[in-house]
């Protein structure tokens, strides 16, 4: 599906801005396919005559992009809310609220009720229909409720407006089937609905003509993608391997894969391809397969630890990212040594901690024995001592080592160093000139840092 007469409302939106140089403001929360909808948000206000300013004051336009995976994600919203009444009351500017959250009755209810100055809430699944509420909302007045609770449909051709100029995001697919039993995410992005393989090479390679060097295939399961034959892609292996091919494009990652979808042609792909980065991030959540099973993971401690041996012995210079829940339901004692023991074992690069938010509407919130919110702490605290001291070992391995870094921009607290990451996405501070920018350079680590590596020009 494309997207449309919302062409023709791009058109009519942008007559009745015509002259006026009207800004808008967009805040995003939450995970990379939430930055890669804003993008295409952007996109769309741009082609209607809006220029983006983070000065809030100024703005005709304020959109919140949602996220509902941390119960923080809606404090920070209804705090948001709260400021930009007063703009809506002095300037007549138009707010609008969409993604994740907007699937969520209980949350929409309480906008409605409290926050009645909204003009416009759309969901995951009408991000296309944003030409057509606003023109409803201009020109009639209209509060706009958009939402749908089905799966929708895959929608191409939204204008797109990228944050970056080397690196960028392509989303290969929708939705998700696992519910695991703490995610809310199947609830408000339905379904798994995979792209079709022609869009996304043709996405990539447009992508490559305009000189980015780096592309992230992204997808609440990436590995589970299910391609319709065009250009022979039936498999998320079978993609890596097409985009690898694409003359221009020099780094590959993806995320997020799930472990029991991991299989064999998979690794191989990613072993074979000389651009997919040899950093896989692999969701861990728990280590106790006791927990596993609550949490619909669909997978023991036992059958990670054997993938992960799989991985290493068949990807030379693998590296492993991961992401760890501590303090799901009933998670007891023996339970979380068990997360250490493979966290010890393992090794990650990269270890993303989250203490476990209670979500509406998912099984995990209905369970008895939540653990206490001291306990919790306590143990993220442990867990974060022992990934802090592994990073600080792991670190130690790349001094005097060559690294091959895509040079990313200035370091946002130096002006006179150049940083950019390596293939483990491991940040490198150095000095070097402007025209690096956007280049693979090597680079020898000569020092390192518990957050960034320092590299000289080799």
């Amino acid at each position: 599906m494309d997207i449309g007469n919302q062409r023709d409302f791009i058109e009519k939106v942008n007559g009745l801005n015509a002259g006026k140089n009207l800004k808008y403001t967009i805040f995003t929360m939450g995970c990379q396919l939430n930055e890669n909808d804003s993008e295409k948000i952007c996109g769309m206000l741009e082609s209607m005559g809006y220029t983006k300013t983070d000065n809030i004051n100024e703005s005709n336009f304020i959109i919140f992009n949602t996220c509902c995976v941390r119960e923080n994600a809606e404090d920070k919203l209804f705090g948001k809310l709260g400021e930009v009444k007063r703009l809506r009351e002095k300037n007549g500017t138009v707010i609008a609220i969409c993604g994740c959250m907007m699937q969520e009755k209980h949350i929409v209810d309480k906008i409605k009720q409290s926050y009645n100055y909204v003009d416009i809430i759309f969901g995951t699944h009408t991000l296309h229909k944003l030409p057509e509420d606003l023109y409803n909302v201009l020109c009639n007045k209209e509060k706009i409720m958009d939402i749908l609770d089905i799966d929708g449909e895959v929608i191409e051709g939204l204008p797109i407006k990228r944050n970056d100029t080397i690196k960028a995001s392509v989303t290969i697919m929708n939705g998700c089937n696992n519910f695991c039993s703490y995610c809310i995410v199947p609830y408000v992005r339905g379904r798994e609905r995979s792209r079709d393989p022609e869009d996304i090479i043709n996405e990539v390679e447009e992508l490559a003509r305009s000189g980015y060097k780096e592309v992230t295939l992204l997808g609440q399961n990436v590995n589970s993608y299910k391609g319709n034959g065009n250009l022979g892609i039936n498999k998320f292996s079978e993609l890596l391997r097409a985009v690898n091919k694409i003359s221009g494009i020099e780094r590959i990652r993806f995320i997020s894969p799930h472990p029991k979808d991991f299989t064999d042609d998979v690794i191989e792909a990613i072993r074979d391809c000389e651009k997919v980065c040899k950093l896989v991030h692999l969701p861990l959540q728990s280590g106790s397969s006791a927990v596993l099973k609550i949490m619909n993971r669909k997978y023991t401690k036992e059958q990670f630890l054997s993938l992960v041996d799989k991985m290493k012995s068949t990807i030379p210079n693998l590296t492993l990212s991961t992401d760890i829940i501590v303090g799901f339901p009933g998670e007891t004692e023996e339970d979380f040594e068990d997360t250490l023991d493979v966290v010890r074992k393992v090794n990650f690069e990269q270890v993303y901690m989250f203490i476990y938010s209670r979500r509406v509407g998912t099984p995990g919130d209905k369970m008895p024995n939540q653990i206490p919110e001291d306990v919790k702490h306590k143990r993220f605290d442990r867990l974060k001592a022992l990934v802090e001291s592994q990073i600080d070992e792991n670190n130690k391995k790349y001094v005097g080592t060559i690294q091959k870094v895509l040079v990313e921009g200035k370091s946002k607290n130096n002006d006179e160093m150049l940083t950019g990451r390596t293939d483990s996405n491991k940040v490198v501070n150095f000095e070097g000139d402007e025209s690096l920018i956007g280049s693979m350079t090597n680079l020898e680590i000569v020092s390192e840092h518990m957050w960034y590596l320092k590299g000289k020009i080799s």
